[in-house]
């Protein structure tokens, strides 16, 4: 697979420019960030565009945002918690499952998100489905990373052969459930709260400042826990309900 560059979303690039200033030390651990009409005119971009890249890079634990301070670089990346292999539409699903919508289908070079938790090396391809959950409207906005090629081949070929032959109207979850019959599948997710954002939040018919749920999850495959796949869910309010087991 090749990466067209022009593909790329433009929140995406921001985010990795951001995100290597902080590894360079431009921000270091404990600094707190520019405001961000100061840093959207460093940068030479809008600022609904920064205020996006921003939101990612908190949620992927980059930055926090201290009441009376700002957003402040973070000394490590949070921890993961929440824990549940099941496609999404099933999950929110009241009966039948709710239907999958495609945004996008392409690939995209890590950022920290996926390098963390797929643990894919600098200029690596990897597979990104953009998708929307829908029952009456808009439930819930999916985004979805594969690991590498190369990754997939040694780990869970399945999955890979399932990828390539996959229509569009399918998560990337629920191929790989179904091409794991018979191989040990392990996830570790979060559930924080957030907001839409501006990108999402037109994506859902909701406004920007819309609360969320947004469940981040990892696929883990094989007696050696390999990570296959790597999951961002954005459930607005009014979303069906997350059913949760607890004990």
């Amino acid at each position: 697979m090749a990466v067209n560059r022009q593909q790329r979303r433009p929140v995406v690039v921001l985010y990795e420019r951001i995100a290597d200033a902080i590894r360079e030390g431009v921000y270091p651990p404990g600094s707190t960030l520019p405001s961000e009409p100061r840093l959207a005119t460093e940068l030479g971009v809008s600022r609904p565009a920064l205020r996006e890249a921003l939101l990612l890079l908190q949620e992927d634990g980059l930055l926090s945002v201290r009441r009376g301070v700002g957003r402040t670089v973070n000394d490590r990346v949070r921890r993961r918690g929440y824990e549940r292999i099941q496609p999404l539409e099933e999950v929110l699903s009241q009966g039948a499952p709710l239907s999958v919508r495609p945004l996008l289908r392409t690939v995209e070079e890590p950022t920290d998100f996926t390098t963390q938790h797929l643990l894919a090396p600098a200029g690596a391809e990897l597979r990104f489905w953009e998708s929307l959950m829908e029952g009456d409207g808009p439930a819930a906005l999916s985004h979805e990373w594969a690991a590498p090629e190369g990754t997939l081949a040694a780990a869970h070929p399945a999955f890979a052969a399932g990828l390539r032959a996959a229509g569009p109207a399918v998560s990337m979850l629920s191929v790989l459930t179904a091409a794991s019959r018979g191989l040990t599948l392990s996830a570790r997710s979060s559930v924080s709260a957030t907001l839409l954002g501006r990108r999402r939040g037109e994506q859902l018919g909701r406004a920007a400042d819309t609360p969320a749920v947004l469940i981040t999850q990892v696929v883990l495959a094989g007696d050696t826990a390999v990570p296959v796949l790597a999951a961002k869910h954005m459930l607005p309010t009014g979303a069906p309900g997350l059913p949760v087991l607890s004990h």
